[in-house]
């Protein structure tokens, strides 16, 4: 029996969880390869809105620069307006939303509303959450040092240079990110906890949450993540 072509296959929508330091980067990058679908970020919606002068990049401009937060209401009507763009009719990765339980909500409304505009039922949203231990993100983020010269990532637990605080490839001092000291990393969890834990319990109540043990291998942890988008109709 001849394998499925994923890239024809409707996949639906994907949100994709993880804290900082659990893998989301690299097994996002898995999914679009494997499913040739497009990955959202909210943040570059609001750069490609502000950067091309839409009526929406206007207002969002307005608000940056007075300081404040972009509301609710911007990014999702930016979402919205994303989702209408030919790339996305068989599915996508949403990143960085929702980030709250009435930008979940908002979605569930938008995907209905919009299924019964247009008489066509998508496939439903598969929530997929990469649960890493602490002590392991700990690790993986404390650990990370970069070369400054060629951007080489090395990790001083996991994948050392051969010369201890050196780059193997042009032998400059390695460095470690602000953002990567323990005392950073720390609050950085804890926000990512804060902030997360209404959306798992919403997704949860609903059955639509799917964790992925984040600290296996690569390869195991990306079968997981496949497996859980590829049974979503099982949902």
């Amino acid at each position: 029996m001849a394998e499925k072509n994923w890239k024809e296959a409707e996949i639906g929508p994907i949100v994709l969880f993880g804290p900082p330091g659990a893998g989301k980067g690299t097994q996002a990058k898995f999914i679009v390869e494997r499913y040739g679908i497009p990955q959202i970020s909210t943040g570059d919606i609001l750069r490609s809105n502000v950067k091309r002068e839409t009526e929406l990049g206007t207002q969002a401009k307005k608000v940056m620069e007075a300081g404040e937060l972009v509301s609710d209401e911007l990014v999702e009507a930016m979402v919205a307006d994303r989702l209408t763009q030919p790339d996305c009719t068989r599915g996508y990765i949403l990143d960085g939303f929702p980030r709250t339980v009435a930008q979940a909500e908002w979605l569930d409304s938008h995907l209905s509303n919009l299924a019964a505009k247009t008489g066509k039922a998508t496939r439903p949203i598969v929530v997929v959450s990469l649960v890493v231990e602490y002590n392991a993100l700990l690790q993986r983020l404390t650990g990370r040092r970069s070369c400054p010269t060629c951007g080489q990532i090395y990790n001083v637990h996991f994948q050392a240079p051969a010369k201890e605080g050196l780059c193997d490839a042009d032998g400059s001092t390695l460095i470690q990110r602000k953002d990567d000291q323990e005392s950073v990393i720390a609050e950085r969890l804890k926000a990512y906890e804060n902030q997360t834990l209404p959306l798992a319990d919403y997704y949860r109540k609903s059955g639509r949450l799917r964790e992925v043990k984040g600290d296996d291998a690569i390869d195991t942890v990306t079968a997981g993540v496949f497996k859980a988008i590829e049974n979503v109709d099982s949902l």
